[in-house]
């Protein structure tokens, strides 16, 4: 198959964590002045890259993709089925890694693989404050590298970070000017991928206020951090789309910010971590252990080890309880629950904490936030 090359803005997302936020929010924006097509949902692996391909028509200003990679390859097949001309890492985080024999280097390289494969003279978006992408090999990629950041020096820069009611507002300088944005979200990964989309949309030429208005109607993807209110005023933070180490730690900020009283953690197996899984549940259960969390429950085999690290860097042993059942861990967060509790809800895909999830919604009665 030819290598569909297209002159209008082809953008590709891609990373360890936060493409379909990224991409949601960049069409967000786009979508205000423009006729745009955009993968839906998680639809971003090859079969459905083809299918992209056959649905994009003249009449489409700008296309916005997810692009996924599970193995070495899988990026530099999507790019020879769509080439875009403006890629975006998000983050090289170890989701994936165990597929990659554990290597931190062979999934840096796979991921590379975007750089590589994209228009060599396009724009290319980096996260100035993730060391890993920095190691990323652009081979003979020779166009504009834009970055984003926080910490470090960045061609977009969010200051005065702050959580508000509902989501988080932050400053980004446009131009030589000074504008304050909003998303209806929690966490500061999320004012990274917030960023990215800023970017994009500033190198496309939207204005500030096209770019404001998109970000706060941005709808989030399904169980990424979506809040609901309980009764006796319980906050459930569903976030069970999937998990690695870097989002669940993500998640756990979230979780130490908007709770105010008694914190939850429940917690299931991360997959696909192959040789890396001990020490990432582990780093998981020790980064835990800093962050005032009041009980932490545990579900599946390799999540226990999350609750053992915890422990051993200083979480009280009473705190931690891990179910081998879901029936089990159910039967816990019973007992767990006071009023003001605030209980996070995560793990890997697999492990289908949503039903978790549904579980608490259907025991305290739900208004989504």
């Amino acid at each position: 198959m030819k290598t569909l090359i297209l002159k209008r803005p082809v953008i590709a997302v891609a990373g360890s964590s936060g493409k379909t936020t990224t991409k949601e929010m960049i069409a967000s924006i786009l979508k205000r002045r423009w006729r745009i097509y955009k993968s839906a949902k998680n639809r971003t692996n090859r079969d459905h890259i083809r299918i992209h391909r056959r649905r994009i028509k003249p009449s489409h200003r700008a296309v916005v993709l997810e692009y996924s990679m599970s193995y070495r390859g899988h990026l530099r097949r999507s790019c020879q089925i769509i080439q875009p001309n403006m890629a975006i890492v998000t983050m090289v985080g170890t989701a994936h890694i165990g597929n990659l024999g554990g290597s931190l280097e062979a999934l840096i390289k796979a991921k590379s693989g975007i750089i590589q494969h994209m228009k060599p003279t396009g724009t290319l978006l980096l996260n100035a404050d993730d060391a890993n992408s920095q190691r990323l090999d652009f081979g003979r990629f020779r166009g504009r590298v834009i970055k984003v950041g926080i910490k470090k020096p960045a061609d977009y820069q969010a200051s005065r970070i702050d959580y508000g009611q509902r989501g988080m507002n932050f400053s980004v300088s446009l131009a030589g000017q000074t504008y304050r944005f909003f998303i209806p979200v929690f966490g500061e990964h999320n004012v990274y991928n917030a960023l990215f989309a800023i970017a994009a949309a500033d190198q496309l030429g939207f204005r500030p206020a096209q770019i404001d208005k998109g970000l706060r109607s941005f709808r989030r993807p399904p169980h990424r951090l979506r809040v609901y209110r309980l009764k006796r005023g319980v906050r459930l933070l569903d976030d069970t789309f999937n998990a690695n180490p870097h989002s669940v730690k993500a998640a756990l900020d979230v979780l130490s910010r908007v709770g105010k009283e008694h914190r939850v953690a429940v917690l299931g197996n991360m997959s696909e971590l192959g040789r890396y899984s001990e020490r990432g549940h582990r780093e998981v259960g020790e980064y835990l252990a800093g962050h005032e969390i009041s009980q932490l429950l545990t579900y599946g085999k390799k999540a226990r080890q999350i609750g053992t690290a915890a422990v051993a860097a200083g979480l009280p042993v009473r705190n931690v309880q891990h179910s081998p059942t879901r029936a089990r861990l159910h039967r816990s967060l019973r007992g767990a629950i006071k009023h003001g509790t605030t209980i996070l809800v995560k793990g890997s895909h697999d492990q289908h904490m949503v039903r978790t999830v549904r579980f608490l919604r259907r025991a305290g009665g739900i208004a989504p936030q």
